[in-house]
């Protein structure tokens, strides 16, 4: 049985990839990425905050090139050389289902992951800030969020250099692995936010 969500048009289709900044270049995920992925994935000081651990590379190359995860991944690039990957996904506003004219692809989640023998030069910002362009000014978005374990300062810390907004901490609403039920984050932006502070 073919889920609703499968028929989706691939949004980041209307993208023209790659997206390049000062010096970075972002472009979509590709199978023989997922080996360049999985060595600062696997470091447990990344791993620690990801929404699934993965121990074997052989796992994980099978994760990688699930069409949901390509659909949805973004590399990052520094003179050629894989330095973090972004999540993005783009997905219909909340409305009730009687609403005549209920949003369709006007939203969007993201999220990063970044190589630590990268950090400290700003990659993560550049980058970030870029893939919030490709979410107002190339795919015409209305709102993105990011979450995060409260915990996790420098990715808030993060949200909040780029722009975004906290929204809400939920007590003790997020399971981590190693640390039991701790609190969560959550911040948006939206596109009349962004384009008022550019």
């Amino acid at each position: 049985m073919t889920d609703a969500t499968d028929l989706r048009p691939d949004a980041l289709e209307r993208v023209a990839w790659p997206v390049r900044t000062a010096r970075l270049t972002l472009r979509r995920a590709r199978p023989d990425d997922a080996d360049a992925l999985f060595a600062y994935r696997s470091l447990p000081e990344v791993d620690r905050w990801l929404t699934q651990r993965f121990t074997a590379v052989e796992e994980w190359r099978e994760h990688h090139v699930e069409p949901g995860r390509l659909a949805t991944t973004l590399v990052v690039e520094h003179e050629g050389a894989v330095v973090g990957d972004l999540y993005l996904a783009v997905r219909d506003g909340w409305a009730q289902r009687d609403v005549v004219d209920r949003p369709h692809d006007d939203e969007a989640e993201i999220g990063w992951v970044l190589d630590p023998a990268h950090q400290g030069q700003g990659y993560a910002t550049e980058s970030v800030r870029a893939l919030l362009r490709v979410c107002f000014e190339d795919l015409g978005l209305r709102r993105v969020v990011a979450s995060a374990f409260l915990a996790n300062e420098p990715s808030w810390r993060l949200m909040e250099r780029v722009g975004m907004r906290r929204e809400g901490v939920g007590v003790r609403d997020s399971l981590h692995r190693d640390l039991g039920w701790v609190d969560g984050v959550v911040y948006a932006l939206l596109a009349d936010e962004a384009r008022a502070g550019a």
